[in-house]
C-alpha cells in the first residue's frame, strides 16, 4: 500500500468493493465507467487509468504524473471541483474513484437550448471563476481548462452547478522555480505554452478568455484548418470579433474576453480581476438581447468528432519530448558558450598578463644589458689597471733589484772601508803606543774619547778613519 499525503493506493481488487457499471467516457489512457460502492450502495465514476509499464514505452501514464493529479485530487474541496473518493491500484491500472458528475458536458447543455441570454452565460463563467479562484489560491494551475472538462453535476435543476474535472495536466506551481511543457488541447491553450516559456496560474486565464469566446458565439478565435495554423494563431494572437458572431454581443463581454486573451501575462487579467470584471458583476436584465445557440450545437458536435486527436496533450507528447530534447541541447550549448566566454576571458587575462610581463621583461632586460654594458666597461678600465699595475710591478722589481745591486756594491764598498779602518786603527794604536812612551815625558799628554777610539758605528768608523788620517798626516808633518 502506498500512501502519498492523505491519499492511499489501496492494493486491494477495486471490484471487491464497487459494482463496476457501463462506460461514461473514455480518454487516450483512462476509462471511466460508473460504479456503486458495495457498502453504502453510494453511485460515483471509476476512473481507470493504464500506466505506464516501462520508461521505453510510450503506452499508458507515467507513475508520477498519476502520484501528482492524486496529490492534488485529495487536497481539493470546492463545490465546483469534482471530488476524490478513494484510490485503488493494480498491476495495469490505478483506479480513481471520484465524484459522479452526471449532468453532462456545459456546451452540449446550452447548445440544447435556443437561445442564451448573456446573463445566463455570466452566471456559468462565474462558477468556473470560483472553482479557478480556488485552485489558484491553492497555487494550482489546472493547465486544461477546455469544454469537455466543464461538466454539470446535475442538468435536471434551472441553474446546474459546473464541475471542473480531469487534473491529469494540473502543477502545483512554485515561487522561484521555472516550469516549462508543452501538454494541453492546442485549441485552448496559451502562448506561452506554444512558445515553450516559462508557465503559471495565467495559462488557465487565457482557456477562460477562449472558452467565452467559442461559449457567446459558437465559434473558436484560434482554431485553423491545421494544428500548426492554430498554434500559429495563438502565438500571433490572431483573433478578432466578427460581426456575424458577435453581433449581439455586448461591448462588456467584448472587453472581458480581450483582457483575458493577451499575450503578455503580466498584462492578463488575474482571477480575482475576472471576478470582479463589470461583465461579471453586472446584473443583466432579463429581457437582454438573446444569443443563438445554433453555431454553438454545430461547434459541440464538430468538437466531438476532431475529438481523439484533439483532445489532450498526448498528442503533444512526442513533440514535447524533443522540444525538451533541443532545450537541454540549447542549456549545454548555453553552458559551452558561458565556459568558452569564461575561457576567453581567462585567455584574454593571461595574455594581459603576458603582454605587461614581457613588458617588464624587455625593460628589465634592457636594464641588465646596460647594467652589462657597464660591466664589461668597467671590467675593460680593470684590465686596463690591471695590465698597468703588472707593467708598475715590473718596473719596481727591476728598480728594487737595481737598488738590491747597488746595495750589495755598497754592503762590499763598506766592508773594504771596515777593513782599511781596521787597519788604520791597528796603525793608528801602534802610533798612539808610541807616543804614549813618549808622552810620558813633560807636557805631552792625548786623550781620545770612545767615540774618538771608533766606538761608534761603520760611519762613525769611517769617519773616524778620516779624521786619524788627517791626524795622521799632521802628525807626521810635525815630525
Amino acid at each position: 500500500m502506498r500512501t502519498l499525503g492523505m491519499a492511499v493506493f489501496k492494493q486491494q481488487k477495486v471490484e471487491d468493493f464497487y459494482d463496476i457499471g457501463d462506460e461514461l467516457g473514455s480518454g487516450q489512457f483512462a476509462i471511466v465507467k460508473r460504479c456503486k460502492e458495495k457498502s453504502t450502495g453510494v453511485e460515483y465514476a471509476a476512473k481507470f487509468i493504464k500506466k505506464r509499464q516501462s520508461r521505453a514505452s510510450r503506452r499508458g501514464v507515467r507513475r508520477e504524473e498519476i502520484e501528482r493529479e492524486v496529490d492534488i485530487l485529495q487536497e481539493l474541496q470546492h463545490p465546483n471541483i469534482i471530488t476524490l473518493h478513494d484510490v485503488y491500484e493494480n498491476r495495469t491500472d490505478v483506479v480513481l474513484i471520484l465524484e459522479l458528475v452526471s449532468g453532462g458536458e456545459l456546451f452540449d447543455f446550452l447548445a440544447q437550448k435556443e437561445s442564451l441570454s448573456e446573463e445566463e452565460a455570466t452566471e456559468f463563467i462565474k462558477q468556473i471563476l470560483n472553482g479557478v479562484q480556488y485552485l489558484h489560491s491553492k497555487k494550482i494551475a489546472h493547465f486544461d481548462l477546455k469544454p469537455e472538462n466543464i461538466m454539470l453535476l446535475d442538468n435536471n435543476v434551472h441553474l446546474p452547478r459546473i464541475k471542473l474535472i480531469d487534473f491529469g495536466l494540473a502543477h502545483r506551481i512554485k515561487d522561484g522555480v521555472e516550469f516549462k511543457n508543452i501538454f494541453g488541447t492546442p485549441e485552448f491553450v496559451a502562448p506561452e505554452i506554444v512558445n515553450y516559456e516559462p508557465l503559471g496560474l495565467e495559462a488557465d486565464m487565457w482557456s477562460i478568455g477562449v472558452i467565452t469566446y467559442i461559449l457567446l458565439s459558437g465559434a473558436s478565435p484560434f482554431l485553423g484548418d491545421s494544428k500548426q495554423e492554430t498554434l500559429a494563431n495563438i502565438s500571433a494572437v490572431n483573433f478578432e470579433f466578427d460581426e456575424e458572431f458577435f453581433g449581439s454581443t455586448s461591448e462588456l463581454a467584448k472587453c472581458f474576453i480581450r483582457q483575458l486573451l493577451v499575450k503578455d501575462t503580466r498584462k492578463r487579467l488575474k482571477i480575482q480581476d475576472a471576478l470582479n470584471h463589470p461583465w461579471i458583476k453586472a446584473q443583466m436584465k432579463v429581457e437582454s438581447q438573446q444569443l443563438k445557440t445554433k453555431r454553438l450545437k454545430e461547434y459541440t458536435i464538430q468538437s466531438h468528432s476532431s475529438m481523439p486527436p484533439n483532445n489532450t496533450y498526448v498528442n503533444f507528447e512526442r513533440f514535447a519530448s524533443v522540444l525538451e530534447d533541443i532545450s537541454l541541447v540549447e542549456m549545454g550549448l548555453e553552458n559551452v558558450a558561458q565556459k568558452r566566454e569564461s575561457l576567453q576571458d581567462d585567455v584574454e587575462a593571461l595574455l594581459s598578463i603576458y603582454c605587461e610581463k614581457e613588458a617588464w621583461y624587455k625593460e628589465e632586460s634592457e636594464s641588465i644589458r646596460q647594467e652589462l654594458s657597464q660591466v664589461r666597461y668597467e671590467f675593460r678600465k680593470a684590465e686596463v689597471l690591471r695590465k698597468g699595475l703588472q707593467q708598475d710591478l715590473r718596473t719596481t722589481d727591476a728598480s728594487l733589484a737595481r737598488i738590491d745591486s747597488r746595495y750589495l756594491t755598497r754592503e762590499a764598498h763598506l766592508s773594504s772601508l771596515g777593513q782599511e779602518l781596521n787597519a788604520e786603527l791597528r796603525w793608528l794604536q801602534e802610533v798612539m803606543g808610541s807616543l804614549n812612551g813618549e808622552a810620558r815625558e813633560p807636557g805631552v799628554g792625548i786623550h781620545l774619547s770612545s767615540e774618538q777610539r771608533g766606538e761608534r758605528g761603520p760611519e762613525g768608523a769611517a769617519e773616524q778613519g778620516l779624521w786619524w788620517r788627517t791626524m795622521s798626516s799632521s802628525t807626521a808633518r810635525h815630525l
